[in-house]
């Protein structure tokens, strides 16, 4: 597969949607990324039979406060500097790269570092969505782990972050990010490609693309049924948000938790309440009380004007909203990776509604 600079506006609209209202703003990366490709160079882009089953591939993203990236933008070495200092501890040279999360921000921005560092790129990632802890990755519900892993922060710190359970990673991570202004680069050690079938979401770069298409074909304010077309999903409600609720949630090893909220909205069809309760990305939607979808399927919201996806730290009262849920990328609908994404993973008590 070929990305072209014509393809950059549906990959972006396709990776904000698999955000699930989080993975952080898309419109920086996409401006890097469409400049990259502005004389007409295309990027390669590779599924993971297409690779010699001992090419190493390296999964690389941004961590941390995904809006503070566009605060304080990386400085261009960052992601060198953590590649390269995974490499060093493995004593494993990277052939390709490929991203974390598909969803916002780390969807688009990797392939700019791919074509910067010379690397191939690979049509997988570990997230298949928008996830917000790096225990819940791919390569940790499969019992591959997350160490060894690297991360580079713009003041120029590296930290490689040898050993551990996906959980310490995750705390040892956090921690890291308190004292470095928020975000880093991060990478994972390097996968041999012919293992990345059974630890990876493949297909996830080529289905955003293709989402983000036909997304885009219906226009805006399209029809319900055009919109549910366009989404392979369905439409939970179109309305005006009535209000939203902010508050911290539940901490871990004696430290804060992400924000949590919820979101309220009167369908125009029926007057119904449905509620979004979220915390980094939109995890349960509610209709009248009960549950009606939930992760690990997809709930995005979108501006029923424009069709650009809302996230969870943008969405206002007053707004006219779509709420659509996308089905589960199927590594996910496993009754063995399940219990890492569904909403008792987050806190939630509630077993996972309408999956797939």
């Amino acid at each position: 597969m070929r990305i072209t600079a014509g393809d950059v506006a549906a990959l972006e609209r396709g990776v904000a949607l698999l955000g699930s209202g989080g993975g952080g703003d898309t419109v920086t990366a996409a401006v890097l990324l469409r400049q990259l490709l502005s004389d007409g160079r295309a990027l390669v882009v590779s599924s993971t039979a297409e690779l010699a089953p001992s090419a190493r591939v390296v999964p690389i993203g941004v961590v941390g406060a995904t809006a503070a990236f566009t605060e304080k933008l990386p400085g261009g070495g960052e992601f060198a500097a953590a590649v390269a200092a995974v490499e060093r501890w493995t004593g494993e040279r990277a052939d390709a790269l490929m991203s974390i999360e598909i969803g916002g921000l780390n969807g688009l921005l990797p392939l700019v570092v791919a074509d910067q560092l010379g690397l191939g790129y690979v049509d997988a990632d570990l997230s298949g969505r928008g996830l917000p802890r790096l225990d819940q990755f791919s390569v940790a519900a499969t019992g591959r782990g997350v160490a060894p892993a690297a991360l580079a922060e713009p003041g120029g710190q590296v930290v490689v972050l040898a050993a551990g359970s996906d959980a310490v990673i995750e705390r040892g991570t956090r921690a890291f990010l308190a004292g470095s202004g928020g975000w880093a680069a991060f990478a994972l050690a390097p996968i041999p490609a012919g293992e990345l079938a059974g630890c990876t979401v493949p297909g996830t770069t080529s289905g955003a693309l293709e989402l983000g298409r036909r997304v885009l074909a219906v226009g805006e304010s399209p029809p319900r049924d055009a919109l549910e077309t366009a989404l392979a999903g369905s439409v939970l409600a179109r309305g005006r948000v009535l209000e939203v609720a902010r508050h911290l949630g539940p901490g871990q090893h004696g430290s804060p938790g992400f924000g949590r909220g919820s979101v309220t909205l009167a369908d125009h069809r029926d007057g119904g309440l449905l509620r979004l309760e979220m915390e980094n990305e939109y995890l349960l939607a509610l209709r009248d009380g009960t549950p009606v979808a939930s992760t690990p399927d997809v709930l995005s919201v979108l501006d029923h004007r424009t069709g650009v996806p809302v996230s969870c730290d943008a969405i206002r009262t007053g707004v006219e909203v779509d709420v659509v849920r996308l089905a589960a990328a199927p590594f996910w609908t496993d009754p063995r990776w399940l219990p890492v994404v569904r909403p008792r993973a987050y806190g939630i008590d509630c077993d996972p509604v309408g999956i797939g």
